[in-house]
């Protein structure tokens, strides 16, 4: 089942549960994608006669083992071509995304492989999610979302979700990017011994080592 959209969707679910344990349903799917429900519920059911996702009605959307291998390579794709951007072309992380996601259907497996050389072999993109490497594995290691983190913790900025680029812009301008080590606080987080404001928002998209 060879097609941009069925590798959109196995993109999105694979992404879905990558930070967090919650699996997608179709109406997040939906949501996620800005498809209406019952476009996703038949992609869904041809992704699941290929043998690329499980799914009962009603229920969630969980990757097979075929499936996961071709989020995985898709994946791969998207966050190479961001990393491509960013450090060849000058991109800021807040404009690659929407970039990526025309790119990654159109450039060859040879391009590919060009472009993870000529990096490099990167392991993370410019917001900071693990770029698989050709036979699909992921470095990972243990993280807390900054809204969960208990004041006091101490811990460096693992990953910034990529989906809003005002609150990138925003998050940058605050000093709060990839890297960055930080201090939580009742109220927020110390940056290089700073108290420092976040923008609404900010909490619930950014991820820091355990």
């Amino acid at each position: 089942m060879a097609s941009p959209a069925a590798d959109d969707y196995l993109k999105t679910v694979y992404a879905h549960t990558e930070w967090q344990d919650a699996p997608i349903t179709p109406s997040v799917l939906a949501a996620k994608l800005g498809i209406a429900p019952s476009s996703v519920t038949e992609m869904v059911k041809k992704l699941a006669a290929a043998g690329l996702v499980s799914h009962v009605p009603y229920g969630a959307v969980r990757l097979t083992d075929a499936g996961t291998r071709r989020a995985l390579a898709m994946v791969r794709r998207h966050r190479l071509i961001e990393t491509w951007l960013v450090q060849e072309f000058g991109y800021g992380w807040d404009e690659v995304h929407d970039e990526a996601e025309v790119l990654e259907h159109t450039i060859s497996d040879r391009l590919l492989e060009g472009i993870d050389e000529r990096l490099g072999r990167p392991r993370f993109d410019p917001h900071g999610d693990a770029i698989p490497d050709a036979a699909g594995a992921v470095d990972r290691e243990p993280f807390v979302l900054l809204a969960d983190a208990p004041a006091g913790h101490v811990g460096r900025i693992l990953r910034v979700d990529d989906r809003d680029p005002e609150l990138l812009r925003a998050l940058e301008a605050a000093g709060v990017v990839v890297a960055a080590v930080v201090t939580t606080t009742t109220s927020g987080i110390t940056l290089d011994g700073t108290e420092t404001e976040l923008p609404a928002g900010a909490a619930d998209v950014v991820w820091l080592s355990a």
